[in-house]
């Protein structure tokens, strides 16, 4: 009997040592899958923040250069408009890279049906919110040249560098000169109105027509070849906005201008509005996106008050600091976007949880480390673009400015994984969806949040009694 005992202790301990041993295995296949995760995550993630920071300053440069056109020269309202449809428009693409990213990590994209439905109804849905957002940009333009002041002619402001989602810098910037027409009598405020209306919602449509596309081309090979489209749609959907509806306005106005005192510009908004009716139909039509028609547009609009803030700071801060406009677009883009790469993935991992989906991120990092990782891909990006700026003549850079500006960038990245995480977790305890909600206002807030870490690294520089 001992002998039996002992022999059913010994197997007993064999059975231990090779349940350990096969436990310690599973812990290192689990370890090194985490690690590709994170691998993934850099080297998709890096080269498309990288893309957005020179996607920033190519719009800066093409902002400059658009605002001197012919028709934003006489018509005030079409510079004013500039920045507000941006910052709409954007978080629109936003929205839909982080839409079709969920559903792509979840398999949705994968039946070729389901996918023709998903992508034909966000298409038509885009269609609908970009004319809604143009109109209201539109009017927004016009409140705003009735109630800012002309400002002064030997003060001119320079856009070289402007945000993009300032909208009290561009405004100030506008002209304020009467637009003479063919009959050399000057146009009302309706036809004012009318000509601004169209060229927006004409851009708006384009853009989203040619962008929406584009990004849904974009997640659906990002599924195909294995890629993660959360790492990378989020910030190229925000830069290409920008860009591309900013190209599209500037030349459509630049046509419409001339047909300003005629019928086409109202002939082109009541086509839009039909077109945008029909769109209605569509979405309301297809299950997968009728309800979302409804949803979203309270974080688009309080995002367009929130970025009118950081256009304030602007104003206030540009003319007195040397380069800080030329910083505000890393030091408030580049943080928002990598917060947009965390929203993504956040609000992929609760859906796929919800639903009890196994989807792709098989072992998926904690969102510590994923925002460890992120801080560290952008700190690199940082340091390339201030070496830059130094290596050009572009801008004054004493060191301690420059470890100082680092510093306070970390601080900025650090701010919009925490505010994303924070976001993202109480809009989904709230039964809201952060593909619909979170974008817009954590794009919004670090807009603010970034430049006003960016004054402070200046007025602590100017304490010190360095002269930049």
């Amino acid at each position: 009997m001992d002998d039996l005992e002992h022999g059913e202790d010994g197997n007993s301990a064999l059975l231990g040592s090779e349940g350990r041993k096969k436990g310690m295995e599973q812990l290192k296949r689990d370890s090194a899958s985490e690690w590709r995760q994170i691998s993934s995550i850099v080297v998709e993630s890096a080269p498309t923040l990288l893309f957005t920071t020179v996607g920033l300053l190519f719009t800066g440069e093409l902002l400059d250069h658009v605002s001197r056109w012919r028709a934003m020269m006489t018509i005030n309202e079409l510079i004013m408009i500039v920045p507000v449809v941006l910052n709409l428009k954007g978080n629109l693409e936003m929205n839909l890279s982080a839409r079709l990213g969920t559903a792509a990590n979840m398999g949705d994209l994968d039946d070729p049906k389901v996918r023709r439905k998903i992508i034909s109804g966000n298409l038509a849905l885009l269609q609908v919110q970009a004319t809604v957002v143009a109109c209201v940009a539109a009017c927004v333009s016009m409140v705003l040249g009735f109630l800012l002041p002309d400002p002064s002619p030997a003060a001119p402001i320079s856009l070289g560098s402007v945000g993009l989602n300032d909208t009290m810098q561009l405004a100030i910037r506008a002209t304020h000169l009467p637009y003479q027409g063919k009959s050399g009598k000057p146009k009302s405020g309706l036809i004012e109105f009318i000509m601004v209306a169209s060229s927006a919602m004409l851009s708006a449509c384009m853009s989203s027509i040619v962008l929406g596309s584009f990004m849904c081309a974009l997640i659906v090979m990002c599924r195909r070849y294995g890629r993660d489209p959360d790492n990378i749609a989020p910030p190229v959907a925000s830069c290409l906005g920008d860009l591309v509806t900013l190209c599209l306005l500037g030349t459509i106005s630049s046509i419409l201008v001339d047909f300003v005192n005629t019928l086409w510009p109202l002939i082109l908004v009541l086509l839009l509005m039909f077109t945008a009716m029909s769109c209605t139909f569509i979405v309301r039509a297809n299950d997968v996106v009728q309800d979302l028609i409804w949803q979203g547009w309270t974080p688009l609009f309080g995002a367009m008050v929130i970025s009118s803030a950081t256009g304030i700071v602007l104003d206030t801060f540009a003319s007195r600091y040397q380069g800080f406009p030329l910083l505000a677009i890393v030091i408030s883009g580049l943080p928002g976007s990598v917060g947009s790469i965390f929203v993504s993935r956040l609000s992929t991992s609760l859906h796929a949880s919800k639903s009890q989906v196994s989807y792709s991120k098989t072992n998926e990092p904690s969102p510590r480390m994923v925002m460890i990782t992120l801080l560290l891909v952008t700190l690199p990006i940082e340091v390339v673009f201030l070496a830059i700026l130094h290596a050009f003549g572009w801008l004054k850079l004493p060191i301690i400015f420059a470890v100082l500006s680092v510093v306070f960038f970390c601080c900025a990245v650090s701010i919009s994984l925490v505010i994303a995480r924070a976001l993202t977790n109480y809009l989904w305890s709230k039964g809201l969806d952060p593909d619909m909600y979170a974008l817009p206002i954590h794009s919004a807030m670090m807009d603010l949040i970034g430049q006003l870490l960016l004054v402070l690294c200046f007025t602590l520089v100017s304490l010190i009694g360095i002269n930049l």
